[in-house]
């Protein structure tokens, strides 16, 4: 599978304007009323823009913050770490690397054992369960939900 930055005009075409705003210009949804922030379905995240892989429901927990959380990436290559000094803090924003979406932040407070909270926008995010990933081209993940 191939994942590449999509043209602005192709983006604007795909994208809801909410996604485009999260995406492309650094945006943030509300919390507590997004998309995935209570999903408990097993399958994976993907960047809502290119379809890079980047998180795992069996990462995903309730950080309390009302956007999903995870305690870690499910490809590290597909994400790009990059220092945020914006809204007078210092923070890690999460990119995605081929389709450069900004998906969320990184923060060092989340649960054992990484200690790392991926705090990510529903908008930029796209969930494929389980039961759909070879259909959609990544059952090489669906080992990750067998008992």
């Amino acid at each position: 599978m191939e994942f590449k930055k999509l043209s602005k005009e192709e983006l604007k075409a795909k994208l809801t304007s909410l996604q485009f705003m999260v995406t492309q210009q650094c945006g943030t949804e509300t919390p507590f009323s997004n998309a995935y922030w209570d999903n408990k379905r097993e399958g994976i995240y993907v960047d809502v823009a290119s379809g890079e892989p980047l998180f795992s429901s069996k990462d995903k927990y309730d950080s309390g913050t009302g956007w999903p959380s995870f305690t870690k990436l499910l490809e590290e290559e597909n994400t790009v770490l990059k220092e945020d000094d914006s809204k007078g803090m210092r923070r890690i924003e999460v990119r995605s690397k081929q389709g450069d979406s900004h998906l969320g932040h990184l923060f060092n407070d989340g649960p054992k054992p990484t200690g790392k909270r991926y705090y990510m926008n529903s908008a930029a995010l796209r969930f494929i369960p389980k039961e759909d990933l070879e259909k959609e081209g990544y059952e090489r993940y669906k080992k990750l939900f067998e008992s």
